[in-house]
């Protein structure tokens, strides 16, 4: 859009130019949210919980740090400390309202309104930690915050004027205005050295009181919004004439909003001058820089050595890195714009000015406008940059623009790198690889790479072909066409399959019409039917499978150089479900071993060995009830002791994955390698879990009911099990009425149990299997209660018995919960619960059930990981799994 008219000629304008603007540019948001502001919130949280942490487990160290402190101020001059005193309390009150008054006459109320507001959380919240110290906190924290007077009480453990004092100058930003900061900073520091020389506090508590006054202003700030201070289209224009140029008017371009991994480019101005060709501007301010610093910062952690930058640099910082690369890529020889001016817009904000470039994205182009020559000027862009060890970093559609007579020029060069090593510069060329692909085909993308940079350079980026190192736009469009492929493959084997039985329609129709009568089916007849469908099935499955873009890349490059390397650079640190793995993992392991250190070893070894050998015999038992409870939703024949073995195979793989993901890919993966079908495989798999889910919360229910009735005359639940049938009823009404939730969950489950509906049908005509499908799910179900009960009445002795209902109410909340958890096996989560169930609904006491819910986990999670290793690969070798 264009900018706004204003008969004024701004500061630094010749007044003898007349301005001549017309139309308006978009209106920026009043406020805005800073990503860093949440982060500072976050960085104040953490470092307050700290120092609690300190005050109560280093009592030591605080109450050293006192008398060190009281010892020094023996010595300063009782009059300097109160006059020191005086003065301080004065300042730190009359600087803030100087200030304020100040920011009025500018007109920067809205400053001053978050101050008084962020002062205003800043006292309810000292006040509250005030109550908290006084009264609910311990005895260490207490005395680490706190100091005894002369009359009998204690001091404030929160100055309730200094916090709201520190919120309110951080909320207003002081911190940008030197001279004002200094001044509030010296009369803070003399009022905290006069209060602990006078014994009228601790160092903790200056140290927890500033940090709650700066953490509060931060939550503010990010809470309400900041006041925008973006600069508009009158600063920029006033920019452009302090740095030499006469504007005319600025049309803003139009932003790019696929462009995820590039949101932080900057807003972007088509300037026309009164003299000389116009102007391509580029404004960066401080929001657009923090725009996409967490997944920035997500991508530092979590990648190896490709994120070599600083998650935040400052604006200079950026102002100098794009245009060290704008000159390095022209001397270099690639076509780039041209930098010929930079210049700050003020504190906030820098612009950078380029010769103007009219032409159009790749993005942009249609297909027929690609061509080979195109295709091959790009790839010789990329290596006038490398010839120079320049790295690109952005190389997707949006970065590189054609011009009007077909010349390619690369834009976006700010993400880039000089002297960059050889895994980046690979990187460029698998990026660039894949941007092409998806225009013009990996056919065409890899000759004319090929062509350009030689074979050998294009098969060395075969290790980088892989969706982390591409960017965040390419990645999704990636994944869109995976859907899409899918959907395709699935309607080309449901329409192949209704022809298959539209066939076998028409030839039983013939037949019947030359014989004249029905013949009944025979089973063989049957069995050929079966066969020719599946045969059907796997030849539609071949026809309309479709390789991905980047398995279609690497098979082009092979087919030049047959030995290059394709093994994938392992370029993740670590994975999201690992590190959630690994803190659920932590967590866990100091559950377990503080439960174990509190158990007696007399316990143990007092234990009834033959509740314990019993307790054996039912987990034995439980891999025979899953082998049934899957069998039954598998109307193919598959053997029976095979599948056994590969239930306790499972043992092995829910250690190394969560339990409800390590055992449906065993299963899968078994039935598979068993001969039926993957999309059979995956619906056997899922009816069983389906089912499963449902015989499990139907059983929680019944039993959660009787256990309720077990202490009352008449059959009526109690009222805890009331209310948390209630609370799961509200819970279920919350997901289902919240569009995002709703969304979420059948999203997933849709993928879980695509293809059920089918299964089951062909389950129900065979009454047999959904018999020993039912059956292993209560016996399975069976076996673990009479496990868990037995492993109690080893250390119970017969003294505390509970019902087998309630054992069965607790084993099916734990379960539920460890198949939610995280970590392997649900680790942790199961202890935990069933210990906790034991204790609270059982009655049982905490020296019984500990090491009951102990050796129950023992017998059927890490006793059986042995044996599951030996049966994985068992199975393994025999190309079972």
């Amino acid at each position: 859009m264009v900018m706004g008219q204003d008969t004024r000629p701004p500061e630094g304008a010749q007044p003898d130019v007349p301005e001549r603007l017309s139309g308006d540019e978009p209106l920026l948001a009043a406020r805005v949210h800073r990503p860093s502001d949440l982060m500072r919130l976050l960085v104040g949280l953490l470092a307050i919980g700290l120092v609690i942490a300190v005050a109560a487990f280093a009592h030591g160290t605080t109450s050293g740090l006192e008398q060190d402190i009281n010892k020094g101020a023996v010595g300063a001059p009782d009059v300097f400390v109160k006059i020191a005193g005086l003065v301080s309390s004065i300042a730190v009150l009359l600087v803030p309202v100087a200030f304020a008054i100040e920011r009025l006459i500018k007109r920067d109320g809205l400053r001053i309104a978050d101050g008084v507001l962020a002062a205003v959380l800043a006292h309810g919240v000292t006040l509250a930690t005030d109550l908290w110290v006084a009264q609910a906190a311990p005895g260490t924290i207490q005395d680490a915050l706190t100091q005894p007077q002369s009359g009998g009480g204690l001091t404030d453990p929160v100055h309730n004027y200094l916090a709201p004092v520190i919120a309110y100058m951080t909320a207003v930003g002081m911190a940008r205005r030197p001279r004002w900061r200094v001044s509030l900073w010296v009369v803070l520091l003399l009022d905290a050295f006069t209060m602990l020389v006078a014994g009228y506090t601790t160092a903790l508590s200056i140290v927890l009181t500033v940090l709650i006054g700066w953490t509060v202003a931060y939550g503010t700030l990010y809470a309400v919004g900041s006041p925008n201070v973006r600069p508009t289209g009158q600063t920029l224009l006033a920019g452009l004439r302090r740095v030499g140029f006469r504007p005319v008017t600025a049309l803003r371009a139009e932003d790019v909003p696929d462009a995820a991994d590039s949101a932080d480019r900057g807003r972007r101005y088509i300037v026309t001058l009164e003299d000389g060709p116009p102007l391509d501007v580029t404004v960066v301010d401080r929001e657009q820089q923090a725009h996409g610093f967490f997944y920035r910062a997500w991508r530092r952690i979590t990648l190896r050595t490709i994120t070599t930058r600083r998650s935040i640099v400052s604006l200079r910082q950026a102002l100098e890195q794009e245009a060290l690369l704008a000159y390095a890529a022209i001397a270099a020889g690639a076509n780039a714009p041209k930098l010929i001016a930079t210049s700050e817009l003020g504190p906030d904000a820098v612009m950078l000015v380029y010769e103007h470039i009219g032409g159009r994205t790749l993005d942009s182009l249609d297909d027929e406008e690609i061509t080979d020559e195109l295709v091959r000027s790009s790839w010789r862009q990329v290596r006038a940059l490398q010839s120079r060890r320049i790295a690109h970093r952005r190389l997707s559609g949006d970065a590189i623009l054609v011009d009007r007579s077909g010349r390619v020029i690369l834009t976006d060069l700010r993400g880039g790198e000089i002297a960059a090593g050889d895994l980046i510069l690979r990187m460029d060329i698998a990026q660039l690889l894949t941007t092409l692909g998806l225009r013009v085909g990996a056919e065409r993308a890899v000759a004319a790479a090929v062509e350009v940079l030689g074979p050998d350079a294009v098969a060395d980026c075969l290790p980088l072909l892989q969706p982390i190192a591409l960017s965040r736009s390419t990645r999704a469009t990636l994944r869109r066409l995976a859907r899409e492929r899918s959907a395709r493959e699935r309607e080309a084997v449901l329409a192949a399959s209704e022809a298959a039985k539209h066939e076998r329609a028409l030839a039983k129709a013939e037949a019947s019409a030359d014989k004249g009568a029905v013949p009944a089916e025979t089973k063989a007849e049957k069995k050929a039917d079966k066969k020719a469908e599946k045969r059907a099935l796997d030849t539609a499955l071949d026809e309309a499978r479709e390789e991905d873009l980047l398995a279609q890349i690497r098979q082009q490059v092979l087919l030049i150089r047959p030995q290059a390397p394709v093994e994938p650079v392992r370029l993740e640190r670590i994975k999201p479900r690992t590190l959630v793995s690994m803190i659920a993992g932590a967590v866990a392991a100091y559950f377990l071993l503080s439960q174990i250190a509190r158990t007696p070893l007399s316990t143990v070894s007092e234990a009834d060995w033959r509740w314990v050998a019993a307790a054996v015999l039912f987990s034995a038992v439980s891999y025979v009830a899953a082998a049934m409870s899957l069998l039954g939703f598998v109307p193919e024949r598959v053997g029976f002791w095979r599948t056994v073995v590969a239930q306790v195979a499972g043992s092995f793989v829910k250690i190394v994955a969560p339990a409800a993901v390590g055992g449906v890919a065993l299963n899968t993966r078994f039935l598979q390698r068993a001969g039926v079908r993957p999309g059979l495989a995956v619906a056997s798999v899922g009816a069983s879990q389906l089912f499963g889910l449902g015989a499990h919360i139907l059983l929680l229910l019944s039993f959660g009911y009787l256990t309720g009735t077990e202490k009352t005359q008449s059959f009526s639940p109690s009222r805890t099990v009331i209310a948390g049938l209630l609370t799961v009823a509200v819970l279920v009404l919350v997901v289902t009425a919240i569009p995002f939730m709703r969304k979420f969950v059948s999203t997933r489950l849709r993928s879980l149990f695509a293809g059920v509906v089918p299964r089951m049908l062909d389950v129900l005509q065979r009454p047999m299997k959904l018999a020993t499908g039912i059956s292993g799910m209560l016996l399975l179900t069976i076996v673990f209660v009479l496990c868990l009960d037995a492993s109690i009445r080893a250390f119970s002795h017969g003294n505390q018995t509970i019902s087998y209902a309630t054992v069965a109410v607790v084993f099916l909340a734990g379960n539920a919960l460890g198949s939610a958890a995280p970590t392997p096996g649900g680790v942790g989560a199961v202890e935990g619960a069933l210990t906790v169930g034991l204790v609270t609904v059982g009655g049982l006491p905490i020296e019984v059930a500990t090491p009951a819910v102990l050796l129950y986990r023992l017998l059927t999670l890490w006793i059986p990981v042995l044996p599951g290793w030996i049966c994985f690969n068992w199975l393994t070798k025999r190309e079972a799994l």
